[in-house]
């Protein structure tokens, strides 16, 4: 017998947030290590079936937004069914808001309407871990992104949190252990 889904109010769903690179991963391996519920970043896995299936470079169709926007409302609607009270999410449509903004996109009709929906239903917490930089970038097929590009992509992500009226908690670079317990401290 499966168990009845906790409502949007019971469960508390946390935003992890940064520039690519700052090690949003790492922190999200670690708190699913220590039982706490996590949902993986959508776009990274977007970028990896696009490039098996031969596009170099996926971000640049503007269908890319939309097919992000997709799998996160799966995944967020999935992670909903399951018994964890709290969660946390490498990502949220408000990041995805923010990447269409980086990339030059209008914000799409499907990511609008996600937006409206997550803020109707209230699904995440209004505190965000803004995980910051840590000062270089290891490119991978996924990440390419110049250094000076990560500024200005972490701040565009900080300036859409703050006018969707989200509170930034940042989480500044240093050992995993420390940024970990900054977390921890902030929900308990």
């Amino acid at each position: 017998m499966q168990a009845a889904p906790c409502s949007c109010f019971d469960m508390k769903r946390y935003i992890l947030t940064g520039a690519p690179g700052a090690g949003k991963t790492a922190i999200l391996r670690h708190l699913e290590l220590d039982g706490y519920g996590v949902v993986e970043e959508a776009a990274t896995d977007i970028i990896a079936l696009e490039q098996a299936q031969g596009v170099a470079e996926p971000w640049s169709r503007a269908s890319f937004i939309d097919a992000i926007v997709n799998l996160q409302r799966a995944r967020q609607l999935r992670a909903a069914r399951l018994t964890d009270d709290l969660q946390f999410f490498d990502r949220s449509p408000i990041c995805t808001y923010a990447l269409a903004m980086y990339l030059g996109y209008p914000c799409s009709a499907a990511l609008s309407r996600e937006i409206e929906r997550i803020e109707r239903e209230r699904i995440y917490q209004r505190k965000v871990f803004f995980i910051q930089s840590l000062g270089f970038i290891t490119a991978t097929a996924a990440r390419k992104i110049t250094p000076a590009d990560t500024v200005r992509f972490e701040r565009i992500h900080q300036e859409t949190y703050l006018a969707f009226a989200y509170q930034i908690i940042p989480i500044a670079a240093g050992p995993l252990s420390e940024r970990i317990a900054t977390i921890k401290k902030a929900i308990d």
